[in-house]
């Protein structure tokens, strides 16, 4: 779909604005040209009757004529900020704009939303890793306690074998060479 653009057309009549004057910067300027014309302020030439001032800048405050405009109304009623507001208003094509925006607030939403997720899994891996470091040592303890219990029976069955073996020697001999044991 084709954008259209509109552009503000300057009325023939121009309105003079009366600005105070500003100081020179003393900083090196790139575009000397550009400065040259944004420190010319416009003002109306004096009315009739009206008292010269002497400064080069004409004042705001001042009840002369030269603050005034042939349709009466003065700098003071010119709101600057509403008029510049309006002429950029109508040239600039906000849409890509508004889309980049809205492209940004889609990639800021989907962003927090992962930023969301990612804590959500995080404490569900710390969580898990709690439980798991848990069972590791229910595990390493009962281990312990298995092995404690085998050396025990290790123990008592090498005592009845010695036991055995000096109670019933012919017995025992006897035995030993029908089944004998895994240790030899």
């Amino acid at each position: 779909m084709p954008t259209t653009q509109s552009r503000y057309q300057a009325p023939s009549y121009s309105r003079p604005v009366t600005m105070p004057g500003k100081q020179p910067s003393k900083i090196p300027v790139a575009y000397p040209s550009y400065q040259a014309a944004y420190n010319r302020a416009a003002t109306s030439p004096p009315q009739r009757g009206a008292s010269v001032s002497s400064s080069a800048v004409p004042s705001l405050t001042s009840d002369s004529g030269s603050n005034t405009s042939e349709y009466g109304e003065g700098a003071s009623g010119i709101d600057l900020v509403e008029l510049l507001n309006d002429k950029l208003s109508t040239t600039v094509n906000r849409e890509p704009l508004d889309r980049g925006m809205a492209s940004q607030a889609q990639t800021s939403g989907e962003l927090n939303a992962k930023n969301r997720e990612l804590m959500e899994l995080q404490a569900l891996a710390q969580r898990r890793l709690k439980g798991a470091r848990a069972n590791v040592a229910d595990g390493m303890k009962a281990a312990k306690e298995v092995r404690k219990d085998l050396e025990w029976t290790q123990k008592r069955v090498n005592n009845l074998k010695t036991k055995t073996e000096r109670k019933y020697p012919k017995e025992y001999r006897k035995a030993s060479q029908r089944y004998p044991s895994p240790e030899h």
